[in-house]
């Protein structure tokens, strides 16, 4: 029987949590990490409602999207929908497990979601996070280097985009004097060494940093291992907020509306007309997305599909593209979909639901 450990290992393996923002709270909320899995309800939002329903479904594990919990709590007395959504929880012994701005942040998150609903290609992170990949620098005796290599490797070194296994090489010559304490691979106390090594470079996810260092000195035949550590500014383009893609083909502004409700199961949209511009080049952006406009706007988007805008930021499109406000919760609301998709592919055993509730605050007349 899979723990809840199993279940968050594996979503973390996805969006890690070093990937969250600072304000976010992604993680384990309420429970026991060994804990067995009766059954797992996926959902946007967790409240009331959704304790209610994952009690129905026998689900002691609830993975939404956004944290029911934002800010430390002082007390729990149910005076509000967080305190009494958490009690309910704690007193019917139910998971909750939030996976937020870390999901928003991977390319294969929650935007990709949105540009695969919409029919976006060829899609790129809109603004890739910097100073989020680290550079090792190891210095490896030559007949020992395919190996260390895959180790590396093995734990998350070396991927550049659609591209696995990369690293740089050039040989040389190591040299060191072991002293009475040493136990040498190579050499003897005493005595001056001289070996062909290569300097081998990789890059990886500055949060592998762990489990990178303890897969080098697993491998590495010397006692004492040569590396380094630089961390790089270098834009990561897998991790970031947003997406830009490009339709099939071009769209009136009216067609892409119509294609964006349809799509994307709209009654309402807000937007900007553009003065009958062609909408071919999209950005987009799960929950609240404005912050990202100048950026759509620098990319040559036709149109920005997100939500929360306020009035005085629709005026900020400045007729160069189409902002399509779409709201919060239906802009994110097939997370859902992809977190039961990432949990039922891994454990095909376990009983996984999608929330039939309508956790939306927002209605319309």
């Amino acid at each position: 029987m899979a723990k809840i450990k199993d279940i968050t290992d594996l979503l973390e393996s996805i969006a890690p949590r070093a990937y969250q923002e600072d304000y976010d709270n992604a993680g384990l909320i309420t429970g026991n990490h060994n804990q067995e899995v009766t059954g797992i309800l996926c959902t946007l939002d967790c409240v009331e409602s959704i304790i209610d329903e994952a009690i129905a479904k026998n689900c002691n594990l609830i993975v939404a999207h956004h944290p029911i919990v934002f800010r430390g709590l002082k007390q729990l007395n149910g005076k509000n929908y967080v305190e009494r959504t958490i009690i309910k929880a704690i007193k019917n012994e139910i998971a909750i497990y939030a996976i937020h701005t870390n999901l928003d942040s991977v390319h294969t998150g929650v935007n990709k979601k949105i540009a695969d609903k919409i029919g976006l290609e060829n899609t790129q992170i809109l603004a890739p996070k910097s100073s989020s990949l680290t550079k090792l620098e190891v210095f490896i005796p030559v007949d020992d280097t395919d190996k260390v290599l895959g180790a590396l490797h093995e734990a998350g070194a070396g991927n550049i985009g659609n591209y696995s296994n990369c690293s740089f090489r050039v040989v040389g010559t190591g040299t060191f004097k072991p002293n009475e304490s040493a136990n040498p691979t190579i050499g003897k106390s005493n005595e001056q060494e001289f070996v062909e090594e290569n300097k081998v470079e990789v890059i990886f996810p500055s949060h592998l940093e762990g489990s990178i260092l303890s897969a080098l000195k697993k491998s590495h035949p010397y006692e004492e291992v040569a590396y380094y550590l630089q961390a790089l500014k270098n834009k990561n383009q897998e991790v970031g907020s947003g997406m830009i893609g490009e339709l099939n083909s071009e769209l009136t502004e009216q067609e892409f509306l119509a294609h964006l409700k349809t799509s994307m199961d709209l009654n309402t949209i807000k937007y900007t007309p553009v003065n009958n511009k062609r909408i071919k080049r999209v950005a987009i952006c799960g929950g609240s997305g404005s912050f990202l406009l100048h950026l759509a706007k620098a990319k040559g988007a036709d149109a920005f599909v997100s939500s929360d805008f306020k009035y005085h930021e629709f005026f900020d499109a400045e007729e160069k593209l189409m902002i399509a406000d779409i709201g919060h919760y239906e802009s994110e609301v097939f997370t859902k979909e992809l977190l039961g998709a990432f949990i039922s592919e891994n454990f095909a055993n376990i009983a996984t639901y999608l929330s039939e509730v309508n956790t939306n605050p927002v209605t319309y007349f």
